[in-house]
């Protein structure tokens, strides 16, 4: 089994059906998305005032041991989906019972010390650390290494996105968060987006972050550069239909075979 095949169950007030690779998505028809927060929201994420939820916060359970941390930034950020139903629950309880899920699935199903991912997007654009010791390494732009991509964890940085994006669309406040995620590391990292954005699939052979969110990886990869340049934080226009965009040579990374990663 690997990390992509399933993480399912049921999350606070939201099903997460169990889910693998080869299945078909089953997801009942969504009510339309709720509107972006308004200005006084506390849980909109932005670069300029980065708010990401604790592993405390959501009671995480202890790590099995403490991750490395390594003394240097990651070159690249991989986008994943968690391949878990799209539920309709936009709640902060809902979120952190996703990370404890999450958490709990990585480590008991998976046999890893602690999450994979460094980071978590819940559907209602909440995000939350993951593996421990990761907010901290990021603030100090250190990098602390997760068990989120085969051959590849020593260097990059991961970001959970709650939901299976094989033909849906990505929500409004998912959306709105995850550009402003991919800000705030490339502003952190100094990285340039349109090199460092990549997808799960651009570096092991899978089909996360499935193809209507990977197809919107270019929109991220502008969106974030019109950002880091001054550009009002604006939703861009929904290049959700679109075909998935195919691996290029600029990625630097080989098609690898997708097995158990090492924590």
């Amino acid at each position: 089994m690997t990390r992509r095949s399933v993480i399912g169950g049921v999350v606070g007030a939201g099903l997460l059906e169990v889910l693998s690779l080869g299945l078909p998505v089953q997801n009942a028809a969504l009510a339309d998305d709720p509107p972006l927060w308004g200005p006084a929201d506390g849980d909109r994420f932005t670069a300029d005032a980065p708010r990401v939820y604790t592993r405390a916060q959501w009671k995480a359970r202890p790590a099995r041991r403490p991750a490395k941390v390594l003394n240097r930034r990651p070159d690249h950020i991989i986008i994943h989906h968690t391949a878990t139903a799209n539920s309709r629950d936009t709640s902060l309880a809902h979120a952190f019972a996703l990370s404890r899920f999450i958490q709990s699935f990585h480590m008991n199903r998976n046999g890893w010390d602690d999450s994979g991912q460094q980071l978590t997007i819940s559907r209602g654009g909440i995000v939350m650390e993951g593996r421990n010791r990761s907010l901290k390494a990021v603030r100090a732009r250190d990098l602390a290494v997760g068990a989120q991509v085969l051959h590849h964890n020593s260097h990059t940085i991961g970001i959970e996105n709650e939901g299976t994006y094989s033909s849906r669309a990505v929500p409004r406040r998912l959306w709105h968060s995850l550009v402003e995620v991919c800000v705030w590391l490339c502003r952190t990292y100094d990285l340039e987006p349109r090199k460092a954005i990549v997808g799960h699939r651009d570096l092991n052979q899978t089909a996360c972050p499935g193809d209507a969110l990977y197809a919107r990886l270019p929109a991220l990869r502008r969106s974030v550069s019109a950002r880091l340049g001054g550009s009002p934080d604006q939703e861009p226009a929904d290049e959700s239909q679109q075909g998935p965009e195919h691996s290029t040579d600029d990625s630097g990374f080989p098609v690898l075979p997708s097995i158990d990663d090492l924590t």
